[in-house]
């Protein structure tokens, strides 16, 4: 028999003189982790099949649990460091790709702490928005680059179609498959309250979620998975996914475990079966074919839906985008490497891509120099965690920012990033029944809807305190910004002076 080299992750500490044997610990825990030792009245754990959800934690009725790191070390080496060798025993074992969930937890710079806003004091007079009106309802779409009068006086423009937005705020993609049907109905509940919009991913469009067509964005993937006709006409926005944050370059795989009932026929593919999205198109291998799709899908819905190009952060994103924004796209969305996924291998999402934040800044600037800035709408994400984010974002040239990550920890989401395993124990990222029940879709959607009130509420705050009021105002006003802890190259890339200065 081999020897298990690897130690548990994390302990569970159980407290007797608190535990009353009540068992909720081991009915709420999917994986297995407590069992009921019926001989000595006791629960035992299994410290192995932990994955730090914090739902015992957090239902255990006298507070007698806690998950702690595992406090067993392996020898410090600063460059062959514990997770690294912890690494290389499960591939031993396994022989297989590492996957992983969630964003990139690694220690590079998150740029968004090291921008700092401005104050508006004495000479620009800051603005108060409960006395006085700011506006942060935006609309993403391509823009004419003049305007001009009838002879009676009337505008005279031929503004392509547009999408409107309460506050500058998207769900991002998350398929059907990856999360549950209540997360999805949560998010599309609570898009259509807030006058703002969720992405279908690349799952498809359940019949049952058609009604909030207006408040949708589908997605057309590598794999098309879900995409007919009617799927395309029921939404506000098409969204065609040519990559991702967490995994640029590659494609997506759901496995088939997940593929069940309305799953697959929403995917339309045979149960049981994995849905493997290819990594390229196979229609679209330059600029020029991308515009033929773009265009097959404006004529698909009689030019009245403004089309989106999803791409990840890469070194030469602001060529990319110099690209797909004389495409005929009118939205470009930008996934910076931190973003986050049901399941991307390691590697590729710890060492693949670049910030959103350096993205988003070279990008704004080619456009602008390039004179086609108005030509298409900048979506912004890949681990936009609060409306300072937001703010920052849209003062580095976004139009709007995508959130998924925040939005689903506001569903109840611990962070435990263990989603390829489909046993998400808060009924978000599974599709086991008993699992998928313990979300219900109302309080959820209430929450979102909570969330992004107080966020809108942040953003007047923060936009008042510098003086603006309007997105408009703020988009691209990088004077706005100061950089902190940054090199020269860094804030030139960014476009931003040195606080101080």
């Amino acid at each position: 028999m081999s020897i298990e080299y690897l130690s548990p992750e994390f302990e569970i500490l159980r407290d007797d003189r608190k535990c009353i044997c009540c068992r909720i610990c081991e009915q709420q825990c999917a994986n297995e982790v407590h069992i009921y030792d019926s001989q000595n009245h006791s629960i035992q754990c299994n410290d192995s099949k932990c994955v730090n959800c914090q739902r015992c934690v957090s239902l255990c009725p006298t507070k007698a649990l806690k998950i702690i790191p595992n406090r067993n070390t392996l020898r410090d080496n600063l460059n062959w460091t514990g997770n690294i060798i912890k690494e290389i025993y499960k591939q031993a074992n396994s022989g297989g790709v590492l996957l992983s969930s969630m964003g990139n937890p690694s220690s590079l710079p998150v740029y968004w702490d090291h921008i700092l806003l401005n104050a508006s004091q004495v000479t620009n007079p800051s603005i108060d928005p409960l006395r006085e009106p700011m506006e942060t309802k935006i609309y993403l779409g391509k823009k004419p680059q003049t305007v001009a009068r009838t002879p009676d006086g009337q505008f005279s423009y031929n503004l392509p179609p547009q999408l409107e937005l309460s506050i500058p705020v998207l769900f991002s993609g998350m398929s059907y498959g990856s999360i549950s049907y209540n997360a999805h109905k949560a998010l599309a509940e609570a898009a259509s309250a807030l006058g703002i919009f969720y992405n279908t991913g690349e799952g498809g469009l359940h019949e049952d979620f058609y009604r909030y067509g207006e408040n949708t964005i589908v997605q057309v993937a590598s794999g098309r998975f879900g995409v007919h006709e009617r799927y395309l006409n029921a939404a506000a926005a098409i969204e065609i996914k040519m990559g991702q944050g967490a995994k640029p370059g590659i494609g997506g795989h759901l496995p088939g475990s997940k593929i069940v009932g309305d799953i697959s026929r929403t995917r339309m593919i045979p149960e049981g079966s994995d849905a493997i999205s290819p990594a390229p198109h196979h229609d679209i291998y330059s600029i020029e074919d991308l515009r033929q799709l773009v265009f097959s899908l404006k004529e698909a819905t009689s030019y009245k839906k403004p089309i989106i190009v999803k791409v990840a952060a890469v070194h030469n994103i602001a060529a990319i985008a110099s690209g797909i924004a004389r495409s005929g796209a009118d939205i470009i969305a930008i996934d910076g490497f931190r973003g986050g996924t049901g399941a991307a291998p390691t590697r590729i999402r710890d060492h693949v891509g670049i910030p959103i934040e350096l993205a988003l800044a070279s990008v704004d600037t080619r456009l602008r120099e390039e004179g086609i800035r108005n030509n298409v709408s900048i979506i912004a994400g890949g681990s936009i965690r609060n409306s300072a984010d937001i703010v920052k974002a849209i003062a580095l040239g976004a139009d709007a920012c995508y959130i998924a990550t925040a939005a689903l920890l506001a569903l109840g989401c611990h962070l435990c990033r263990n989603c390829q395993s489909g046993k998400c124990n808060w009924g978000i990222a599974t599709q086991l029944p008993e699992l998928v029940s313990r979300l219900d879709p109302q309080v959820g959607a209430h929450r979102l809807v909570q969330l992004l009130t107080a966020w809108k509420y942040e953003i007047k705050e923060l936009m008042g305190a510098m003086g603006i009021n309007s997105i408009e105002a703020l988009r691209g006003n990088r004077l706005m910004l100061r950089g902190i802890g940054l090199s020269s190259e860094e804030l030139e890339i960014l476009g931003i002076a040195h606080a101080g200065n």
